[in-house]
């Protein structure tokens, strides 16, 4: 079913655009930076201090001739953000209806990225048995219990496997099946929310140029592929000294854009107080790095860049927004592709920020050129969310 753009501007929220609201969404964002830069070096210090730092053992990008300063370099530094926004919006931009959610999957996404973080420094090696030792001994194991233990848990074990082929390096933190089993947990609870509590007219997806759809309950696998696509995306592209905060910038400061214009003003503030809280992070993060932003941090603003898109129904322009995040995740992608499928390397190395640097471009050059590209993609996309 299709509706006239007039028709979203009729149910949208009753929130009036005035401009004491963009005043409110741009005090959020100085109040986020300036809270940022107030307990950032408590978050240094307790990083240097506890050795919460990135290690050659389990990033096998630090033992390129380039990156070998980046050893011992402390990560979580994402808490500076996640930290921050939960504590102004818990205080001051509390609302059932917009952002209790959003928040929830944000912490819960950190919390995963976290422990991921905290078991490559400190925990230990973890089994991963292969499907031929799983099939020896559901036929040689001793104990009955366990032979159909292994065989009620094959499909899990097969699905352990296939993720595993993502990651060349399991390391000692969260496995890629663990990750995508809590990622979908997480795009669950946001596609409950929308679907069931938001109303009807969140069922129906606008597209720009047209009109609104309704895919009726094929929203929910929609928006769980969609949580888990942009969480894993913005992950993969904190990879060098800068590049995740500085395009995660423009993009939460275009959501917050969009969200004013379209009358959702808590999400909007919301959105202003994650960008006032990058601009800290990135100042930190730029080369050479005090701290750097580890999955605690990718992992939640990359849920919540994905949850605050679909809210204010802007998911066909969530593309041009996080441009250079799906560019990295699709890089990623066709290498996996290109090993298994036709038995070579696609890209020198992925993600692609990594074959630029593999091809002789120095860090600083692939960071800025990514940063100009994705911005102008994030510009296109407002062009687009207008019409």
């Amino acid at each position: 079913m299709r509706r006239l753009r007039k028709f979203y501007l009729i149910t949208m929220p009753t929130s009036v655009l005035t401009l004491d609201i963009l005043s409110q969404i741009i005090g959020f964002s100085i109040l986020s930076c300036f809270l940022s830069f107030l307990w950032s070096p408590i978050l240094t210090n307790f990083l240097y201090k506890y050795k919460i730092t990135r290690k050659g053992h389990y990033d096998p990008t630090l033992h390129l001739e380039s990156r070998k300063d980046k050893i011992d370099v402390p990560v979580m530094g994402g808490l500076l953000v996640i930290v921050t926004v939960a504590f102004i919006t818990v205080l001051f931009n509390w609302e059932r209806s917009f952002t209790w959610v959003p928040i929830g999957v944000m912490l819960l996404s950190a919390a995963l990225g976290g422990v991921d973080d905290i078991l490559n420094i400190y925990g230990k090696e973890r089994r991963n048995r292969k499907l031929s030792q799983i099939i020896r001994l559901i036929r040689v194991h001793r104990s009955v219990s366990m032979r159909l233990w292994y065989i009620l848990t094959f499909p899990w074990s097969i699905f352990k496997r296939a993720s595993a082929w993502l990651s060349k390096h399991p390391g000692k933190g969260v496995h890629v099946h663990e990750k995508l089993l809590l990622q979908f947990i997480a795009g669950a609870i946001a596609a409950w929310w929308i679907y069931f509590k938001l109303g009807q007219h969140w069922r129906e997806i606008y597209l720009p140029f047209d009109g609104y759809i309704d895919i009726g309950w094929l929203l929910i696998p929609l928006i769980i592929f969609i949580v888990m696509l942009t969480a894993n995306a913005v992950n993969i592209a904190d990879g060098m000294d800068g590049l995740a905060g500085g395009m995660l910038i423009p993009t939460f400061s275009a959501l917050a854009l969009l969200s004013w214009i379209y009358g959702y003003n808590e999400v909007a503030v919301l959105n202003g107080t994650v960008a006032g809280s990058l601009i800290t992070y990135t100042y930190y993060n730029i080369k050479p790095a005090r701290f750097q932003m580890g999955d605690v941090g990718s992992l939640g603003l990359g849920a919540l860049l994905a949850i605050n898109a679909i809210v204010i129904n802007h998911i066909a322009v969530l593309a041009f927004l996080g441009f250079m995040f799906y560019v990295e995740a699709a890089s990623v992608l066709i290498q996996v592709g290109g090993r298994y499928l036709l038995g070579r390397r696609i890209f020198k190395m992925a993600p692609i920020h990594h074959h630029f640097e593999l091809r002789g471009w120095s860090e600083e050059k692939i960071v800025m050129r990514f940063w100009i590209i994705h911005l102008a993609f994030v510009f296109l996309g407002i062009w687009i969310a207008l019409h």
